[in-house]
């Protein structure tokens, strides 16, 4: 086995569900393992990283643009409480963000020793929203690349002065979301940078600050004060601060006899400076010390990044260098750097990478100097290292590991303990993580697990169902009147949806559970496959008896565009869920492959829902209309003369009375007046034209039909029998009325001859609406309070978690709380 800590990783990454660190000492091949899980993993991942350098050699994007954070300090939402409106103008995101969001199965971000904490709970509070709410990161799997003991995060003492109050160090493992979540750590052992074992040693005291006098007596060995290297050596010197590697490379420059060139780099599209790889405009003289900042993309490899070398001639169109060691220079061409977005292929629905913008200039910059902070990944024949003035965890360390071997190492002041910085709460977290280190039997267990979570979650139809109810509640509540044939469709199928898909589909996961049971070779069992493909027939011809002629039939006219848009939203909820689940069911044609379900289950999610509603958009006539003929013509009548008078058609005739006159076929004006819907002015400017339309009709079919009208058809003030249920307004709004006038709670059951329950059922509804905020009811220790128990109890009833929370807490308050963060869903 060649690596078996790369190996390790590779499959926990592929073949189970858990979120691993992968860290290592510098040179371990970390950024190889990224790049190569990149080309050959099956899971739909993006690439983050802290700073737009890092992303570009991740070949990622900036965790800060992706996610579209701030740079000031972040307060988790497990600390000052969910409040949805204030998360939807936080994390506000187009859709195709939104869908790859929901589509990945792996997080992967590098150089995670530069993450602070805070900035790691932002990203779990943006997954959270878009995917789910319930669980940290929103339950995508995270790869966290860094070593701890190199870079750490920047954070100005403002800053801290905010962040230190819910963090206890700024580094990534204090993040609250993460400490929520179960994760591995493995450490890469084998360094390929450095072969001599002496100086691996040293450089592992270094890193662990745990340098002993005889060691650092021999890094001082190399300690020249006077050392001026040659430049055909090609050292490199590395620096603290920015400034003085500046300062050495503009003072060479200048010394070099002879004219400079400066070169301007060809920009495309969208390619921010702060990502720029080297200068602009790059300025350079024959006898400049360069480094190449890319690898050589040839087949020769002629130069890799940190490679240095001497400029020996250039022109305006060429430059020539000399790399160390080298017999001969070599002619540099301008290489390319890209700048990319995620971005979902419309025809595969893959996802894929999208450029933005493109920087062409010559893989070079001067390079007599560079900060510590610049050369990290980076890798050195020669090196002078000017790190006694270090000021920040884990420079000496960086500094030192990126030269090749302590012959190549020059000291410009000698090193003391105080410089190798180590920061006691990484030691502690990296002892800690040594002495856990998962092994094979872990993986082993996990991977089970993960097949088998999978596997089960095949026939759970939990989330259809809950999205079912959710509209059979709205079709109850609003359309029931208009359209009792649907309101009964509904209270039928969801009946079949419980007894023939949902109770069915539970005792078959029971049943695969038992199969399962302990065989570690079940995957292979034949009877486990026949019973999945019996499964996947029988599931699959249920949704097209049950769950798609109930979607179906939802296609209609609704006046209220407020009404509509909540149902379309609905609707498109339970069509995303059945359809995913009907992808994954047609995935297992072949038996159940991990991947083939994670495949089908991210391209159904990126699929346009196909239910639509609308008001005046081609729908289907319900079976609630008697008289289909005459429902279109007085559908398109009211359509144009909407667009006349440029008014919604409902403003013309609202859609209960089209269906009443559609059923009923007034022959009067005193028997349209009776039709629910139908006022005097409707009568006045429109009475004449309807009853036309109404004869005409009649005339070609024959059809007639005897007043008084059923009474759901009947406007109880136009004369005759009294229907026994008036129309009424809704009542919510009603209520909100009432609040908005100042009444409290109780004193609007008062008014309206209600129980205070009725009331908050109304409050609760109108603040999942957004009509209403949860904070205006309960204070905002409570909200957080009750928004913990609730997403640590999910699907627990209200009575239990009341018991939970004690006495102090009401019923209410935990509806109210709970309507809140069904809207955040």
């Amino acid at each position: 086995m060649e690596n078996p800590q790369l190996e390790l990783a590779d499959r926990f990454i592929g073949e189970t569900a858990v979120n691993l660190f992968l860290t290592g000492r510098a040179g371990t091949g970390k950024t190889t393992f990224l790049h190569r899980l990149r080309e050959r993993s099956p899971k739909r991942m993006i690439v983050v990283a802290p700073t737009g350098v890092a992303a570009i050699n991740a070949g990622g994007v900036t965790i800060h643009s992706f996610f579209q954070l701030a740079f000031a300090p972040y307060i988790p939402e497990s600390v000052r409480g969910v409040n949805p409106q204030n998360r939807q103008e936080q994390f506000r995101f187009n859709k195709q963000k939104i869908a790859i969001i929901r589509s990945i199965d792996l997080l992967v971000i590098d150089e995670i020793s530069m993450v602070r904490a805070d900035v790691l709970d932002a990203v779990s509070d943006v997954l959270r929203r878009y995917r789910d709410p319930g669980k940290p990161f929103g339950g995508v799997q995270l790869l966290l690349i860094g070593d701890l003991q190199q870079l750490a995060p920047v954070v100005r003492d403002e800053e801290w002065s905010l962040l230190g109050r819910f963090y206890a160090s700024p580094f990534f493992f204090e993040s609250r979301a993460l400490k929520e979540t179960s994760y591995v750590c493995i450490e890469l052992q084998h360094i390929y940078r450095q072969s001599d074992e002496r100086f691996i040693t040293m450089l592992n005291a270094v890193r662990e600050s745990r340098v002993d006098p005889a060691m650092l007596e021999e890094l001082n060995r190399r300690y020249r004060p006077a050392f001026d290297p040659d430049e055909k050596d090609g050292y490199i010197t590395l620096t603290s601060h920015n400034h003085t590697a500046h300062g050495i490379n503009e003072a060479k420059m200048a010394a070099l006899p002879g004219a400079s060139c400066t070169y301007q780099a060809a920009l495309e599209g969208t390619f921010p400076e702060y990502l720029y790889p080297t200068d602009a405009s790059l300025t350079l003289k024959a006898g400049a010390q360069v480094m190449f900042i890319k690898n050589d993309p040839s087949p020769e490899k002629r130069y890799y990044n940190g490679k240095i070398g001497i400029v020996t001639g250039l022109d305006d169109g060429s430059v020539e260098v000399l790399p160390h060691g080298a017999a001969e220079p070599i002619a540099v061409e301008p290489a390319e750097w890209l700048n990319t977005k995620y971005k979902i292929d419309p025809e595969t629905k893959e996802l894929t990478e999208e450029v933005e913008g493109r920087f062409v200039q010559y893989p070079l910059k001067a390079a007599w100097a560079i900060t510590i902070h610049k050369s990290q990944g980076l890798t050195f024949e020669r090196a002078v290292i000017d790190a006694a003035d270090s000021f920040s965890h884990g420079q000496v360390y960086v500094a030192l590991s990126r030269c090749k071997s302590l012959e190549g190492l020059v000291l410009r002041a000698p090193l003391d303990a105080r410089c190798m910085i180590c920061d006691p709460t990484v030691r502690a977290f990296t002892d800690y993580a040594a002495e856990h280190r998962p092994d094979g039997a872990l993986l082993a267990r996990q991977a089970e697990a993960y097949y088998r979570r999978l596997l089960l979650e095949l026939f759970d139809f939990a989330a259809v169902g809950k999205r079912l109810r959710i509209l059979r509640r709205f079709v109850d509540e609003h359309l029931g009147a208009l359209y009792p044939k649907l309101s009964a469709m509904w209270q039928q199928h969801t009946v079949r949806f419980s007894t023939e898909i949902s109770d069915v589909g539970i005792r078959f996961q029971k049943q695969i559970d038992r199969m399962i049971g302990g065989s570690a070779g079940y995957r292979d069992d034949p009877r486990l496959a026949e019973r999945v493909g019996k499964g996947r027939d029988y599931f699959l011809a249920r949704c097209g008896e049950i769950i798609d002629p109930l979607l179906a039939a939802c296609d209609v006219e609704i006046d209220s565009k407020e009404l509509r848009k909540d149902f379309a939203k609905m609707l498109s909820a339970a069509g995303d869920q059945v359809r995913i689940k009907k992808a994954v069911l047609e995935a297992t044609a072949d038996g159940f492959d991990l991947h083939r379900y994670l495949e089908a289950k991210a391209k159904a999610s990126l699929e346009e829902s196909r239910i639509s509603i609308g008001a005046e958009a081609k729908v289907t006539v319900s079976d609630d209309v008697l008289h289909p003929a005459l429902f279109e013509t007085l559908r398109s009548w009211r359509k144009e003369e909407a667009g006349r008078q440029k008014v919604p058609v409902y403003v013309v005739m609202s859609q209960k009375a089209l269906l009443g006159v559609s059923n009923l076929l007034p022959s009067s004006l005193r028997e349209l007046a009776r039709i629910k819907g139908i006022g005097d002015k409707f009568l006045e400017k429109y009475g004449d034209t309807v009853l036309e339309f109404v004869r005409e009709f009649r005339a070609e079919t024959g059809a007639d039909m005897d007043f008084p009208t059923p009474e759901v058809a009947v406007r109880p003030d136009a004369g005759g029998t009294k229907p026994k249920r008036k129309e009424r307004e809704d009542t919510r709004l009603v209520t909100l009325g009432l609040l908005e006038e100042g009444l409290t709670r109780r004193e609007i059951a008062a008014e309206r001859g209600l129980s205070a329950a009725t009331i908050d059922g109304h409050i609760a509804d109108l603040i999942r609406r957004g009509a209403l905020e949860a904070d205006r009811f309960v204070p905002e220790d409570k909200i957080r309070a009750i928004t913990r128990c609730l997403n640590e109890h999910p699907g627990e009833k209200f009575a239990l978690i009341q018991e939970n929370l004690g006495s102090d807490y009401s019923y209410s308050e935990i509806r109210f709380v709970h309507s809140a963060l069904e809207r955040g869903e």
